[in-house]
C-alpha cells in the first residue's frame, strides 16, 4: 500500500511539473523586454475632467526624482521589507514560504489579512502588466517575476520598486511620496515617517493620512510592530517612533469637486498601468449635479447641524446605470480629505431592510401578504420598534414603509438569512455580510456608495448598475487607453420583483417614514437609523437619477433624534427637486422605455 501511495504520488509530481512547465512555456512567448524597467519620465501629469470634457483637476508631480538605495535611510528600506516581503533577499523572486505563512494566515483568521506576492511580483505587476485579476495575468506575473531576479541584483529590483511604487495621494515613487507627505526628501526620512509609508503599500486609498490620519496611525503602528518582529529594531525604539509620530502636510490645493477627482485618481491603477505617460481621464460628473449636492448639504449642516448634533454628511447621485454625477464626501475637504461616501464604513439600518424586501419578494412573498407586528425574542435577542409601538397584523409593504424592526425579522427569519446576505452581496455590498438575527436590521457595515449602487438596481429595473465614474482615459498623444463599454448590464432581479419593490418603495415616501422626501414626481426609497442616532440613511431614487444621503459623526458620537426620515430625507428632496426642478418624471411602475427621457437640470 505504502508502495503503491508513493508510485501515485511520483506520477502526480510529474503531470503537475509537465502541466506547469507546459504552461510557462506557453505564456513566456510575449513576455515584454526587460528594458523597459529603467524607462521612468519624470513629472507626469492627471487631468480630470468632468462629462463634457471640461477640465474638473490637475493632479502633477506623481513620479519624484529617482533615488538609489544607499541615499535612502537604512529603516526605510527595513520597514518595506518587514511588512511586504521579510523573505526578500532570501527567495528568488517567488516565495513559497511568504506564500504559505499567508495562505495559513487567512485561513485561520476567515478573510484575506495577507497577500503572497513577493516585492519582486510586485515590481513586474506594477511595471509591465495590467491590473487585471486573473491566473493569466498572476501566472505572468510569477514568470517576470523570476526573469528579473535572473536580470538584476536584490538591491536593483528593491530600487525599481521603491521608484516605482503607488503611495496615494497621486504620489508615485518613494521621493515624491516623502515629498507629498512630509515636504522632505526621502533620504530625511524618520523611521516613523518610513513606517507610515510603508504602510501605505497595502492600500494607498484606505490607509492614507491624507483620508484617514486615525487609520494611518494604526496601520504605521503595524509596522513597527513588524520590524521589532522581523528583528530589524527593538521594542524600545518602536515604542519612541510611536511617541514622536510625525506632522503630515496636507495636498496641495486643488478646484474643483475634490472628494470626487480623489476618488478617481485612486481608482486610475484599477483601470491603466500608470507609467510615464501624462494622463486625462473623462468622468462621469455633471458640475450642475455636483453644485446642486455641496449647497444641499452646506445648507443643511449649517442651518441644523449645530442643533442636532451633526458634524458630518455625504451625498452620492448616480444615474440608473450607476454613473456617478454628483459626490460630496463630507461637510468640509479643507478640514478632512476622507471621503465618507466611498471610504466610510457605517450601518446602514433600516436601509437594508431592501435586502429583505427583495429576498422576500423573490422567495415568493406579496406586499399584501400579512405578518405579526409583536415583540419578538431569539435567542434571547429582542429587536424593538421605534419608541416601541406595533400594529398587530400588517402587510409586508406596510411594514417596510413604516419600518416596522419586529416584522423585518420575522420576514428575513423566514426567508433565511443566508437569502437576505445573498441578496445584499448581489446587489453590490461588499461583505463579509454578517448572518446573525440582526441581518434585518443592518448591522453588517457598508459605504454610502454602495447601497446607493444597490437601490440604482431598481432604478435600472432590476439590471445591475455598480458605481462607475470613469468612462475614457487618454494619454498625451490622444491614445485611448481605456473606454468604458456599453455592455447590457445582467439582470440581477426579476421583473416581477422589481414591480412590487416599487410599488412598497414608493408608499415609503408617500405614507411611511420618508414622506419628507416627497416629491411632484413618482419617488421611491428607504429611511435607516442607526442605534442611538449614530448614522442617519435615506436612499432614493426616481426614474432618472438615484441619491444617497448620509449624516454622522466621525467619531461616532450620537446626533440628537436625528432620524433617516428627517435630515437626510430632506436634504434628499432638496437636491433632486433642484436637479429636476421641472418635475415630469414618468413612473417606474410601467417599466416603459418609450419617449425621451426629461433632462436633468444643468
Amino acid at each position: 500500500m505504502v508502495r503503491f501511495l508513493l508510485r501515485w504520488t511520483i506520477y502526480l509530481a510529474l503531470a503537475g511539473t509537465a502541466v506547469v512547465g507546459a504552461a510557462a512555456l506557453y505564456y513566456s512567448r510575449d513576455l515584454p523586454p526587460l528594458d523597459g524597467i529603467h524607462e521612468i519620465k519624470r513629472r507626469p501629469q492627471v487631468i480630470v475632467q468632468d462629462a463634457e470634457g471640461r477640465m474638473l483637476a490637475v493632479y502633477g508631480d506623481l513620479y519624484g526624482e529617482p533615488v538609489q538605495l544607499y541615499d535612502l535611510p537604512p529603516h526605510v528600506l527595513r520597514a518595506v521589507m518587514a511588512i511586504e516581503d521579510r523573505r526578500f533577499y532570501r527567495h528568488w523572486g517567488i516565495d513559497p514560504i511568504g506564500l504559505a505563512r499567508a495562505v495559513a494566515t487567512n485561513i485561520i483568521s476567515g478573510r484575506i489579512r495577507q497577500g503572497g506576492s513577493t516585492l519582486t511580483q510586485q515590481l513586474a505587476k506594477v511595471a509591465f502588466l495590467t491590473p487585471e485579476r486573473s491566473i493569466t495575468r498572476k501566472f505572468r506575473e510569477a514568470l517576470l517575476a523570476l526573469r528579473i531576479e535572473d536580470h538584476f541584483t536584490k538591491d536593483e529590483i528593491l530600487t525599481f520598486y521603491l521608484n516605482r511604487v503607488y503611495f496615494g495621494s497621486g504620489a508615485y515613487g518613494i521621493e515624491a511620496a516623502s515629498r507629498r507627505y512630509f515636504g522632505r526628501p526621502a533620504k530625511n526620512l524618520t523611521l516613523y515617517q518610513a513606517a507610515m509609508l510603508a504602510g501605505l503599500l497595502r492600500s494607498p486609498s484606505r490607509d492614507n493620512p491624507h483620508a484617514d490620519p486615525e487609520r494611518a496611525e494604526a496601520r504605521t503602528a503595524v509596522v513597527l510592530d513588524a520590524m521589532v518582529a522581523s528583528g530589524v529594531i527593538s521594542e524600545p525604539q518602536a515604542r519612541a517612533a510611536k511617541k514622536t509620530r510625525t506632522v503630515v502636510i496636507p495636498p496641495p490645493e486643488l478646484a474643483g469637486p475634490r472628494y470626487f477627482t480623489d476618488w478617481i485618481v485612486d481608482l486610475l491603477p484599477n483601470y491603466v498601468t500608470v507609467g510615464h505617460d501624462d494622463l486625462v481621464i473623462r468622468t462621469t460628473l455633471d458640475p450642475a449635479l455636483q453644485g446642486e449636492a455641496e449647497r444641499a448639504l452646506a445648507a443643511a449642516l449649517a442651518k441644523d447641524g449645530p442643533a442636532m448634533g451633526v458634524r458630518q454628511g455625504a451625498l452620492v447621485a448616480t444615474t440608473p446605470d450607476g454613473a456617478v454625477k454628483a459626490l460630496v464626501g463630507g461637510a468640509d475637504y479643507k478640514a478632512s480629505q476622507f471621503n465618507r461616501a466611498t471610504q466610510a464604513r457605517r450601518q446602514p439600518g433600516s436601509t437594508f431592510k431592501l435586502f429583505v424586501l427583495l429576498a422576500a419578494l423573490e422567495y415568493g412573498y406579496k406586499p399584501g401578504d400579512r405578518f405579526l407586528d409583536a415583540p419578538i425574542s431569539i435567542g434571547g435577542w429582542r429587536p424593538r420598534n421605534y419608541r416601541d409601538q406595533y400594529l398587530g397584523q400588517v402587510s409586508i409593504g406596510d411594514a417596510i414603509a413604516l419600518s416596522l424592526n419586529s416584522v423585518a425579522v420575522r420576514l428575513s427569519e423566514s426567508v433565511g438569512r443566508a437569502r437576505v446576505a445573498a441578496m445584499a452581496e448581489r446587489l453590490g455590498v461588499k461583505g463579509p455580510v454578517r448572518r446573525d438575527p440582526a441581518i434585518a436590521l443592518g448591522v453588517t457595515e457598508t459605504s454610502l456608495i454602495e447601497m446607493t449602487g444597490a437601490f440604482a438596481v431598481l432604478a435600472n429595473r432590476g439590471r445591475a448598475a455598480t458605481p462607475y465614474g470613469i468612462v475614457e482615459i487618454r494619454n498625451r498623444k490622444n491614445q485611448v487607453l481605456f473606454k468604458r463599454r456599453n455592455i447590457a448590464p445582467a439582470r440581477l432581479l426579476r421583473e416581477g420583483v422589481v414591480r412590487d419593490a416599487h410599488t412598497v418603495l414608493n408608499a415609503v415616501t408617500t405614507r411611511g417614514t420618508a414622506r419628507r422626501a416627497g416629491l411632484p414626481q413618482p419617488a421611491y426609497g428607504k429611511t435607516g437609523t442607526t442605534q442611538d442616532y449614530r448614522d442617519a440613511w435615506f436612499v432614493g431614487y426616481t426614474s432618472q437619477l438615484v441619491a444617497g444621503v448620509w449624516f454622522g459623526n466621525d467619531d461616532r458620537k450620537p446626533m440628537r433624534d436625528v432620524t433617516g426620515g428627517e435630515l437626510p430625507a430632506r436634504v434628499w428632496a432638496a437636491f433632486m427637486r433642484a436637479a429636476y426642478p421641472d418635475g415630469n418624471l414618468r413612473p417606474l411602475d410601467s417599466d416603459s422605455e418609450e419617449g425621451p427621457a426629461p433632462a436633468a437640470r444643468r
